[in-house]
Parts: structure tokens; sequence; C-alpha cells
């Protein structure tokens, strides 16, 4: 989303969230990610690019990095990427602890942003993790490499990534770790450098209807209110955690969440003084076909 919104490389984003990322984001961020979009430039330093994702790790934890991360191993990292600097990473190499606070103030700016549609995101991942495994399972990886993404084609001699600096990368006995990510529907980031993991990013299926802005199936099921509360239970809450996460009176919340109870969508679950509200799994269902 930085470099599709901010950076100007255009990856397929539809264009109401392009705008409202760059209607979040501030001079300085813009600033900092300009080097992301140079023409011709596919590659970028490993302080660019999250962790390795092999375990979970928050975009929190990821600005935090960013924040506490020396300027000297930025510089380290432009070395390893580029050898002769680039004229597009100059200005980073000059005052790379500003370019850090800035980069990290553009992932806090898109986060904001995007954050809701992560929560609303969770029926496509999980479904994407059955279809993942199911494929490994059964032997179709061949063909699943090849349906990732267009940037992405699986031949006889192995994957063809578009964009990629040309070369032969061998996977040994790494593992390859598929990652699922919410951006437009021609991105893809590919982690070809750690000694034990090769990792794709590649757009979610079906992601497309989380971007859509003229209509909303599921407010018209169940209304506008009951499918934010259902969107917002993305994990289990407490009444007082909903409350404060929605922003509307106890009372409206009681009235909502007990339809929801009628209509086997939520369930409640008192643990001490706190009652815990979850979603069912038939609302899993209804949100994974409202985002068909």
């Amino acid at each position: 989303m930085i470099t599709d919104a901010l950076a100007g490389r255009y990856r397929g984003l539809p264009q109401s969230w392009r705008r409202a990322v760059q209607a979040r984001s501030g001079w300085r961020s813009k600033e900092a990610v300009r080097p992301l979009g140079a023409p011709g430039h596919a590659v970028v330093p490993d302080s660019v690019v999250p962790c390795t994702p092999v375990g979970d790790v928050s975009v929190q934890e990821q600005i935090d990095r960013l924040h506490d991360m020396s300027p000297d191993l930025l510089l380290k990292d432009l070395e390893q990427a580029f050898g002769p600097l680039p004229a597009h990473w100059r200005a980073a190499a000059d005052r790379p602890d500003r370019w850090l606070r800035g980069y990290a103030g553009a992932l806090a700016d898109v986060w904001a942003v995007a954050e809701p549609l992560w929560s609303r995101a969770r029926p496509l991942l999980d479904r994407e993790v059955v279809r993942v495994g199911v494929a490994s399972v059964r032997g179709g990886a061949d063909a699943l490499l090849g349906s990732l993404a267009g940037r992405l084609v699986r031949d006889e001699n192995g994957l063809v990534i578009e964009g990629v600096a040309a070369g032969v990368h061998e996977l040994g006995d790494r593992s390859l770790v598929l990652v699922p990510m919410l951006a437009g529907k021609d991105a893809l980031i590919v982690g070809l450098d750690d000694p034990e993991t090769v990792w794709i990013a590649y757009p979610v299926p079906a992601a497309g209807r989380l971007w859509r802005t003229d209509c909303d199936d599921l407010s018209e099921l169940v209304g506008p209110v009951r499918a934010e509360l259902l969107r917002t239970l993305d994990r289990p809450m407490t009444m007082t955690m909903l409350a404060g996460g929605m922003n509307i009176p106890p009372s409206s919340l009681t009235f909502h969440c007990d339809r929801l109870v009628a209509a086997r969508l939520i369930a409640r679950e008192r643990r001490g003084r706190e009652v815990w509200i979850d979603r069912t799994p038939r609302a899993g269902a209804l949100l994974e076909l409202c985002l068909r």
C-alpha cells in the first residue's frame, strides 16, 4: 500500500484506498517512501521490508524496530543491496536517522487506514490457509504457485518472477513460506536472501470485495451497526472492550448483541465478572459469503 499510494509504483490498489492513504500521510512520510517508487528499481534494502514472516509479528513491533534501528545498520543494508549507491537512495544515506523515522511514520499512517480492513479480512485469510494446505497435501503445489499472482509464472525450470533482478536462486533446503497480503491486485513481494526461508507475499484471493465502498452486502443483511459489530469481533472481546471499540452506548450494544445471539451469529460466555463475546462459525461463514 505504501509503495502504490505514496511512492507512485502502481500495483492495482483501488483509487478510493489510494486517496485514503494519501490523505492520512504527511509530507515526511511521502518523502521517506519516495525511493521505493524509483523507475526501473525493484530491489530495496532489508530495512524496508518486514521481518521474515515465519511467525506473528505485529505492525507496531515493526514500527518500533525501525525507531530503534541504528542508522549504521541502514547504511550497511544499502551497501549490501546496491554496492555503489543509486541516486534515489542518497538522501536516505545522507541522513539515515531521519529516513528511519520518516519511514516508520509512513508505516504508522498506512496502518491507521488499513487496520479496519485487515480485521474484516479474517474469513478470506482463513480460507486461504485451508486452500494452500489442501494443495500442499494433495500434491498440487506446482499449480498453486502458478496461480498466486499474475507476476509469478511456473514453468519447467521453476518460478519466473516478473520485476525481480535477473538471476537464478536455488531453494535448496530452505523452507518456502507463502504470505497472503492485503494489497493491490498486481502486488508481489519476494524475500530470497534469508539462509533458512524463501517467502512470497501475494494478494489474497477475492480481496477486491474488501475494497468496495459502493455497497455492503453484510450491512444490507443485518444492518450497519450489527455488521460493524461482527467485523469488530475479529477476536473474543468483553462487552467493555466492544463498547469502547465501537463507540456506542452499552444499552444499544446489549440490544444488538441480543439480536445477534438470537440469530446464532455471536455467542456469550461469562468468565468471572466479565461477559466475553465471540463470533460463531455461522457468522464466519456469513462474512465469507459476503466477501465473495
